[in-house]
């Protein structure tokens, strides 16, 4: 029998396509300044994989004891000066010392001295961070800062990076793992907000002085850092109100679970083009509803959500506080420029939009929890307060069993101005059947 023979083998063979050559990875040699928590973990992975392209070559911090650590090379260059580091051979400066000084001076004679920066500075970067990267497109440097944000989550990346091809109008997120894991525990055992903080100091997850969680200060500096490079819009932390968990108390749950709510610390900027530039933004407790995704967002974890003109939604989610997952962060971009061979990448900074006007006033329902020296006349009286300022009433809803003398109950209005409702409220807050001063929260559709 005849061999069958492919009409393929008439064919002349085509030579094979070259395979593109991989990118080069180049080699780093990294100064660490600062071995804290962070700076810890940072230098354990990194002496960990020291055959890989990043060697930490030099540790600058005070606390001499540290270079007795047994995992640490002996070789390892221990500076007694910012200056030392800067007139070595480093490559690129890990900036871990926190603040705004000496942090932001030694970043600016970094970058000058022809060094990259990676940086998990949150307040530095909220306040400095496009002055930073104009400066580092300047020389020719790279300054990363993804662990600025949600820790471990690689959030920046993910917007600047995977998202560059919509255009971002909302950012909004849980971006405190203090106040998310006061509040879910809140929730959970009806303590109080002071028990619940007394727990979460315990437990590590709050400092002795926890101030710039509660009120809401270090979520507003990561949420200017996200409407920078996610919104391209600028905006400096004073012009984001912001205002604190610690007026919430257990009854504000069970009258959210009647509305089918919980109620989470939301950071939310949204971007308005619709009338030249306009930006609306706050950090602030607020009701969610309990089929949005934020409201299962446990103890101290974070989540952020992008919303763009194309994609929609797109969720981040994970551990955003702690030693190793910031530590991560800073070593994954370390890896991005050792990847880009040192090159500097195409930046955000130049085409960053300062707006027109910048406001936390939001157009929504709201919640109102009044708590009253109980008489006739009182719902009367708030509602032509509300009237006054043309704000409708959705619902009344009281709880049975509470004294007279201090009696909690809600309303629900109509999607009003939040400016507006703030000048009525500030003529209810005189009105003498008021025991506390009412609580007001926004009920967001996320």
């Amino acid at each position: 029998m005849a061999k069958r023979i492919s009409s393929k083998s008439h064919k002349k063979s085509k030579p094979a396509p070259k395979k593109a050559a991989p990118r080069a990875v180049k080699n780093l040699k990294i100064a660490l300044l600062g071995m804290g928590t962070v700076g810890t973990s940072v230098a354990k992975i990194l002496c960990r994989s020291a055959d890989g392209p990043l060697q930490l070559t030099h540790i600058l911090d005070r606390d001499l004891s540290k270079r007795e650590i047994e995992w640490v090379p002996k070789q390892m260059h221990w500076p007694s000066s910012f200056n030392a580091v800067l007139a070595s051979d480093v490559d690129v400066v890990v900036e871990l010392i926190g603040g705004l000084k000496p942090a932001g001076d030694w970043i600016r004679k970094a970058l000058r001295a022809g060094k990259s920066v990676v940086t998990a500075n949150k307040m530095l970067i909220a306040e400095c961070g496009t002055e930073l990267q104009k400066l580092a497109d300047e020389v020719g440097k790279r300054i990363e800062f993804g662990a600025s944000v949600a820790g471990g989550i690689p959030v920046i990346i993910g917007i600047q990076e995977g998202l560059a091809g919509d255009r971002l109008y909302e950012i909004a997120g849980i971006l405190n793992g203090t106040c998310n894991f006061i509040l879910t525990k809140m929730e959970a055992n009806g303590t109080t907000f002071q028990a619940a903080l007394k727990e979460a100091q315990k437990l590590g997850f709050a400092e002795a002085d926890p101030t710039a969680d509660v009120e809401g200060f270090d979520a507003r500096a990561k949420l200017v850092i996200l409407t920078q490079a996610g919104l391209r819009t600028e905006v400096r932390t004073e012009q984001i109100p912001c205002r604190p968990i610690s007026t919430i108390d257990a009854v504000d749950f069970v009258y959210a679970h009647d509305l089918n709510c919980t109620i989470r610390q939301i950071s939310l900027a949204r971007k308005d083009t619709s009338d030249g530039l306009r930006l609306s933004a706050a950090v602030q407790p607020a009701l969610i509803p309990a089929s949005c995704l934020m409201a299962h967002v446990e103890r101290n974890k974070n989540m952020v959500v992008a919303t763009g003109e194309f994609s929609e939604q797109t969720v981040f989610s994970g551990f955003g506080a702690g030693g190793d997952p910031t530590a991560v962060a800073v070593v994954s971009d370390l890896y991005s420029i050792a990847r880009s061979a040192g090159a500097p990448l195409a930046s955000s900074a130049s085409a960053a939009e300062v707006p027109d006007a910048v406001s936390g006033d939001f157009t929504v329902p709201h919640y109102l929890r009044f708590v009253v020296k109980d008489r006739p006349g009182i719902i009367a009286a708030l509602g032509t307060v509300l009237s006054k300022f043309d704000i409708s009433i959705d619902a009344v809803l009281q709880k049975p069993g509470y004294p007279h003398t201090t009696l909690p109950f809600v309303m629900t209005l109509e999607p009003c101005s939040t400016a507006l409702l703030d000048q009525a409220l500030e003529e209810i807050a005189g009105l003498d059947f008021n025991v506390q001063a009412p609580l007001c929260l926004p009920i967001l559709q996320m």
